[in-house]
Formats: C-alpha cells, structure tokens, sequence
C-alpha cells in the first residue's frame, strides 16, 4: 500500500526485487461559477497553480481514510476536503485506479458533482495489473488495449463523469509498444471518454514515439528542491515538444514542509521508512536543505510548504504540483502557495543555494526505482 500513494503499484516492491465532450476548464475556455484568482496552462489546459492529490486507501473502521505519511481522515471528510479545494479555486485533481483500489477514484466522484465537475480537469491513471471488477491486485503491470478499455469504462463509473480529462499510463509496460498504448487512448478520445493523455516516470524515447502516434499532454514525475532530477532532460523534453509537468511529491514526502527533523523515524507502515534518504546515517546531513527551506520561508514571511510549491511553479510556467494532504488546514496552505512569486534575483539566490547542497540516500528503494524511467519495447 505504502508505493500506492507514489505512483507505485504496492505489489511491484516484492515483483521487481523478484524477477468529445469537452469541459471549460480543460479546453481552456470560460466557465460559469467562479473563477480561479490566478491560472496556468498545463499543456492543452488551463488550471489553477497548485492541484491536490488524491491518493488515500482504506483506514481502520469502513469509514476510514489514511494516507502513508501517518495523516487520516475519514470518507466524509475526504469528501468534505476535495470539495473545499474545489471551492477555493484548485481545478486540477489527481487520482489513479491503484489508489484504495479504487477508494480514491470513488471519493473523487462523489465530491465532483454539478458545477464543480464542470470547473475541474479530473486526472486518472491505468497501468498497474489490478482486476477492474474487483480491485485484486494481481501483481506487475498491464497497459494492453483490452485491458485499458475495461480500467477506463470502470473508472468513468467510479468517477461518476461521461469523460476523464487527463488519462495517464501509470507507468510503462515493457511488454506492450507505447504505439499500441496510445492507438488504444486515440480510440477512447474519439469515442469522447477520454479528452487528453500523459505519462507517468516515462523513458524519454517512449515519450518521443507516444507523441508520434498523438500528442503528450502531461508527464508526471517526483520533482522537488529534494529531488531535481527531472532537470536535466525530462523538463528540457517537455520545453521542446510543449508538454505540460506535474511534479509528485513536491514537498518531498513532508521533508520540505518542515515535518522532519534530524531524529525523525518512521514505522515500517510509513512509505519513508523504505525510503534511502530518510534512512538514520544521512537524514542529519540532508537537515541543511530543511534549514535552508525554513530560511526562506522566513525571510519571505511563507511558510516552509507554500515556499517549496512556489519554487516549483516558479521554474516554469507550465509547471503544475499536485501536493496531498487529509487536512484541510494543510490544502489551504498549499492553495495559499500561489500567491508567491519570487524576484529573478532570489530565484537565482535560492536556485543556486539548493543545487549547493548534496542530499545523500536514493529517492526510492532499488525495487521501486527500477520501474522508473522504462522504455516500451518496439512496434513489430
């Protein structure tokens, strides 16, 4: 469970180490009801600055709800959060079959009814071989056609919705061509139940051979002042091909937002306590990078989690995250993050002071890294 919330299929830990009717909000067009104080464009979208993940599985009692980084609530409360970030302007929400199964893609559906639905780009995932009818988890991955046909015709109902804005492939399968992933996704957009689509911790070849066969909307991949890896070549790619960047994790799994200290242990149900750079032996070392967040927050009168979402959406304009939470405190800060903007000066300052400080530890176990990154095998 605890992989689930990271874009990871719980049961890929041990397989891996073992062997067209068009929204507002998405069509970029206007709306009724209110609109957000500011936007951006997320490759064929317009969206607010900051999305809310959506990425919780069942808790103790059948009303529970939790997340891995020891946060609950319960499903009405869940509910109650999707809809007051709804409320407060947030028009990106971001969810995946994986996620319960099922129980988040169901929250979702039932908080997005009426005006808010139509105000909202709903994204969703399929990729992870889970039973559509029954949420069993069978283990791997499956992105072949048939399959994405019944994930789909199974989300729109949990969604509770006629479309799904934004449909990524979780992750790649290496055993089926992105070419015949994405011939699947152009019949589900012709057939109007599936507007735009995106990858998720793609290979760059695949990206370029997906956006052959029909435009890459978005890709989704870790990206924070903790990890900055995107950087080097998966920003660059979306720059060139005008694809539009959803950071996950873009508080680091609470590092940025001040949570962690230097003596900070997780139990074994806490997705950090598997986690390299959380391990014991380096979080002391990696502490400069929270002290140097809280430097700034300070200095900028924010606080450490707003500062960490500012700077990302203050790389590129095109630039979306979508930070998690159960606490409706916590999604009021975040929505609170777009109104930060930096002078070119202190993005320079703060830019440079972040590349100067080495974090130490992988930002996933071998197992779950080894899923990341992936290349379709060819079209024969």
């Amino acid at each position: 469970m605890a992989a689930a919330t990271l874009g990871v299929a719980p049961w890929l830990l041990s397989a891996c180490a073992g062997a067209a009717n068009t929204s507002g909000a998405a069509a970029g067009k206007p709306t009724s009801g209110p609109r957000p104080a500011a936007s951006r464009r997320l490759g064929p979208f317009e969206v607010f600055p900051i999305g809310l993940g959506v990425q919780w599985h069942p808790g103790r009692g059948p009303q529970g709800v939790v997340d891995l980084y020891s946060s609950s609530t319960t499903r009405q409360g869940g509910v109650a959060l999707i809809r007051r970030a709804a409320d407060l302007g947030v028009t990106l929400f971001d969810t995946a079959e994986v996620y319960g199964p099922f129980m988040s893609e169901e929250l979702l559906g039932a908080a997005l009814q009426g005006s808010r639905r139509d105000r909202a780009v709903i994204s969703t995932k399929f990729g992870f071989d889970v039973d559509p009818a029954t949420g069993e988890r069978r283990g791997g991955v499956n992105s072949r056609p048939e399959h994405i046909r019944q994930v789909v015709e199974a989300q729109l109902r949990r969604l509770r919705t006629d479309r799904i804005d934004l449909l990524y492939q979780h992750r790649v399968d290496p055993n089926v061509p992105i070419e015949d992933v994405v011939g699947t996704i152009k019949d589900l957009i012709k057939q109007g139940k599936v507007l735009h689509y995106g990858l998720s911790e793609p290979g760059l070849q695949t990206v370029r051979r997906a956006h052959k066969e029909h435009p890459v909307a978005v890709i989704q991949n870790e990206y924070s002042m903790l990890y900055r890896g995107p950087e080097a070549e998966v920003l660059p790619l979306c720059e060139e091909l005008g694809i539009g960047f959803v950071p996950w994790s873009p508080l680091g799994m609470g590092f940025l937002a001040g949570t962690v200290d230097a003596t900070s242990r997780f139990e074994e149900q806490d997705f950090r306590a598997a986690v390299p750079r959380f391990a014991p032996d380096v979080l002391p070392a990696n502490m400069a990078l929270a002290d140097l967040v809280k430097a700034w927050a300070a200095r900028k009168n924010v606080t450490p989690a707003q500062l960490s979402l500012a700077w990302l959406t203050a790389q590129k304009p095109w630039i979306v995250p979508i930070p998690g939470t159960t606490n409706v405190a916590h999604l009021q800060e975040n929505v609170a993050a777009a109104s930060i903007s930096f002078s070119a000066a202190e993005l320079a300052e703060l830019n440079a002071a972040v590349a100067a400080i080495p974090i130490r530890g992988a930002r996933l176990s071998p197992a779950v890294l080894s899923a990341t990154g992936v290349e379709a095998p060819p079209k024969r």
